[in-house]
């Protein structure tokens, strides 16, 4: 059983920066694959980016590319998602998730294990 905080949300203008963090319980953070997904009010969850066990590979919504980067720190059980440029359309929940089978189909959120309880990004225009 794993257990994931979100935490680092709030209310940014557009062009700033935001870091999200999230925090894994348990000892074996470093045999899930991670990924950060998104939801707007009113629209489906959204995948927006993934890493592997080990950080080598990671993988990106083509909406956020070249402007958000997702890390991860395996002694600190945390993974990291660096949102800059950020755009009001960009507002939504995001959610971390865990994965404890390999990297494929790491955009496929009906894949992931475990979810957090989500953090509130909001860009103003």
């Amino acid at each position: 059983q794993v257990q994931l905080v979100e935490s680092g949300g709030g209310l940014v203008q557009a062009g700033g920066s935001l870091k999200l963090s999230c925090a894994a319980s348990g000892r074996t953070f470093g045999t899930y694959a991670m990924g950060w997904f998104r939801q707007a009010p009113g629209k489906e969850r959204e995948f927006v980016a993934a890493i592997s066990q080990s950080g080598r590979t990671t993988y990106y919504a083509d909406s956020v590319k070249g402007r958000f980067t997702i890390s991860r720190d395996n002694a600190k059980n945390t993974v990291y998602l660096q949102m800059n440029s950020l755009k009001p359309e960009d507002t939504a929940v995001y959610y971390c998730a865990a994965k404890r089978t390999n990297f494929d189909l790491a955009y496929d959120s009906r894949k992931y294990d475990y979810w957090g309880q989500g953090a509130q990004v909001t860009v103003s225009s």
